[in-house]
């Protein structure tokens, strides 16, 4: 690499974004009592998730990405995690009876109480198949809804 790749190649690690990530799981109940009277999931065929009405286990996995301003351990993976596992452990926040969004949601208001102001993005699945993806970015412009 000649003096002139390495100069732009550190302006573009100066001004990447970085984050670090933890997983984490948590086992948890919860029901979509709609599902058993909206025609569009109480549909009678293949496609019919009225089942989902009913209270039913999952294991809950969770990814969690925040932001860090340096490569030194700005927030500590393991603290991290422990932190965030905490948080269901001590009643902090309940999981049960939620969805996947409502989930991630309520661990982000407390992510941003503790590390405000930091991009965040939380990942919530039933049992590592199916669940959602959401990103808190910092960056984006409040929407106005009139």
């Amino acid at each position: 690499m000649n003096q002139e790749q390495r100069t732009i190649a550190d302006r573009i690690m100066a001004a990447a974004d970085r984050q670090i990530w933890v997983t984490f799981r948590k086992e948890g109940i919860h029901c979509y009592p709609a599902a058993a009277t909206d025609p569009a999931l109480a549909t009678g065929d293949s496609y019919d998730v009225s089942f989902l009405a009913s209270p039913h286990r999952h294991i809950f996995h969770f990814r969690v990405c925040i932001d860090v301003v340096h490569n030194d351990r700005d927030i500590e993976f393991i603290q991290f995690k422990r932190w965030l596992e905490n948080l269901y452990a001590d009643g902090t926040i309940q999981l049960d009876h939620k969805s996947c969004e409502m989930m991630a949601d309520d661990l982000y208001i407390q992510i941003a109480a503790r590390y405000p102001e930091r991009a965040v993005t939380i990942e919530v699945s039933e049992d590592g198949e199916n669940g959602c993806l959401i990103t808190y970015n910092t960056h984006r412009p409040p929407t106005i809804k009139i």
